[in-house]
């Protein structure tokens, strides 16, 4: 085996649209707890402040039990948000790997209402190859469902 074969990649998850509403309707749906559990999962303990420390809790794998561990790493109010999220083990192979990634919201005023940008970095691979493919079909389901959820809460 060569030495390239041990280099691993650094992959990112990316989804961008336009949603027609103002940054500060979206900045809400992004940044209460009870508005998020209806469009990703149910965070506990959230707060958006930075520092904050929060968990979602998703389906166990092997040695995994399923948590989501997070950090609230930036807030600039209607512009950018950022949180660490964390989990899996080091024991599990596939679904339930160690994962330590960052996801990062931004939003900016276009004509149209608010470009939302959605950056889930920090994908390993190939230790986290399971988790890129299925977060990043998953994410492409939710932020149209955080569109939904935003149009519903007006």
């Amino acid at each position: 085996m060569t030495d390239a074969a041990h280099v691993s990649s650094r992959q990112q998850i990316v989804v961008d649209e336009v949603f027609p509403h103002a940054p500060e309707v979206i900045w809400r749906a992004l940044t209460t707890g009870e508005i998020m559990a209806r469009w990703l999962m149910e965070p506990k303990g959230f707060e958006p402040v930075v520092g904050n420390r929060f968990t979602y809790q998703t389906k166990p794998a092997g040695a995994w039990d399923g948590a989501i561990h997070c950090e609230v790493l930036e807030v600039v109010e209607h512009t950018r948000f950022s949180y660490a999220w964390r989990g899996g083990d080091e024991a599990n192979q596939g679904y339930g790997s160690k994962l330590d990634t960052v996801v990062t919201w931004t939003l900016e005023p276009v004509a149209e209402g608010t470009r939302i940008r959605l950056v889930h970095s920090g994908f390993e691979l190939p230790k986290n190859e399971v988790a890129f493919r299925n977060m990043g079909d998953g994410w492409k389901v939710v932020v149209p469902r955080l569109e939904a959820t935003i149009r519903d809460t007006g």
